[in-house]
């Protein structure tokens, strides 16, 4: 098995599927994902063949877009890699992976369970906040016909990931019930330390967003 062939096979195929997907959720947000796994994987001693895949795979059927059933994400996963003969043991830790690491709610637990996808999960949430994480949050707030903003309209931090798909709440909202939350759930030490930095130009962008909002700036 030459593993760099079936990475770069596999990146192929995300490839070809999701470019151009117009909601946030398209190649270049997996090979941002790919690139922080590789990064933060290197220095955790991380089995990087189980956690590139794990990036590669991780949005190839978001539960967003599946009527919030998160078995079809794994499901396409393991197709895949049963097609390029991936030994059963990386097959089922990576479909783990992509079962378990998208955010479900504020009030929902989505541990996970071993180094790799720790890793996986952080290298995903990254790219949820600082600027790009912005201009995927708009992306998909348009996507889903969202309005910017309403006055008033108070966020709900769900206790369910069926009430969190449920959700149609303005963009803006989208910052308090997840993206805000995001930099105190990072499982490793280069994570959390991106995470402070991308977090804090969030709120330095709300602030100003606000002011703008009111015709203060």
């Amino acid at each position: 098995m030459n593993k760099q062939e079936i990475l770069d096979k596999i990146a192929a195929i995300v490839k070809n599927r999701l470019d151009g997907e117009g909601s946030g959720h398209d190649w270049w947000h997996v090979y941002r994902v790919w690139k922080m796994t590789r990064h933060i994987g290197s220095k955790e001693g991380a089995d990087m063949f189980v956690a590139e895949l794990a990036a590669l795979l991780h949005d190839m059927a978001d539960h967003k877009f599946h009527g919030g059933d998160d078995t079809v994400g794994p499901a396409v996963a393991r197709e895949l890699l049963s097609a390029e003969n991936v030994p059963g043991d990386v097959t089922d830790h990576v479909c783990e992976i992509v079962m378990t690491l998208s955010f479900k709610g504020a009030g929902v637990v989505t541990e996970m369970c071993t180094l790799e996808g720790k890793i996986v999960q952080d290298a995903d949430r990254l790219d949820a906040i600082g600027a790009i994480g912005i201009a995927r949050a708009f992306a998909y707030g348009g996507h889903k016909n969202r309005p910017l903003h309403i006055p008033g309209e108070t966020p709900v931090l769900h206790q369910s990931k069926e009430a969190y798909f449920k959700s149609n709440g303005p963009s803006i909202n989208h910052f308090y019930e997840k993206l805000l939350l995001l930099k105190d759930r990072m499982n490793t030490r280069i994570g959390k330390e991106i995470a402070e930095d991308r977090h804090r130009f969030m709120e330095e962008y709300l602030a100003r967003f606000l002011q703008e909002w009111e015709g203060q700036k």
